[in-house]
């Protein structure tokens, strides 16, 4: 049973919500380059310098944000079919994205060796620069928001923005735990290696599910 809300005169599907909480934090914990970085950094520079570069990293999602509120929402005003081609273009995408996880080797590489030394200045605009100028986090962004539109009624704008935030809060919620468990965090995955097996799975999981949601979901 889906649970709808009434607020402001707004219908809100707070079940797609807790679905894209839930799939956002899954997808900060499993291993990527953000998530390493920040790792790593925290365990050569000290904790403050990673949540330097979690800051610089969340930062720039502001801006992927912005362009898919405005660019796919007029998008999305003009033709319901191209809103189902760009949904059907990011289950595909998903479903890559998933195959890509399958043929990694589910392990978690730490490299402190290789890791320079730079200020929490230096930390926060790499990591902003790194998200900023990526195309894939324009391309996951547009990919994974457009299925989890929460509202008939609330404005497409208003609704990509609530999801880019609820997405930033999680990330940096996870992302600085990271930072702040970095000693325990590389101590636990060195003596286990099989969790990044796990995590392996979790990610493909997670990101089939997704697929096959953008595929069945009405919106």
């Amino acid at each position: 049973m889906q649970v709808v809300i009434h607020i402001l005169d707004h219908t809100l599907n707070y079940e797609t919500i807790y679905a894209f909480t839930f799939a956002t934090a899954v997808l900060a914990v499993s291993p990527g380059p953000d998530n390493i970085y920040v790792l790593t950094q925290s365990m050569v520079n000290g904790k403050k310098h990673g949540l330097a570069t979690v800051a610089g990293l969340i930062s720039g999602c502001l801006v992927h944000t912005t362009l898919l509120a405005f660019g796919v929402s007029a998008l999305i005003k003009a033709n319901d079919r191209l809103f189902f081609a760009i949904k059907l273009f990011g289950a595909l995408y998903l479903i890559y994205l998933g195959y890509q996880v399958f043929r990694s080797k589910g392990e978690v590489q730490l490299q402190e060796d290789h890791v320079p030394s730079k200020s929490r200045r230096q930390l926060f605009k790499q990591g902003f620069i790194m998200n900023v100028l990526n195309p894939k986090v324009t391309i996951f962004f547009l990919a994974f928001f457009p299925g989890f539109l929460f509202s008939d009624s609330l404005s497409t704008v208003i609704q990509f923005y609530v999801l880019g935030l609820l997405f930033m809060l999680v990330s940096t919620i996870i992302f600085s735990a990271i930072a702040l468990l970095s000693g325990s965090i590389s101590s636990y995955l060195t003596k286990n290696k099989r969790t990044g097996i796990v995590l392996k799975w979790l990610q493909i999981t997670v990101f089939l599910g997704i697929a096959i949601y953008l595929l069945i979901s009405d919106k």
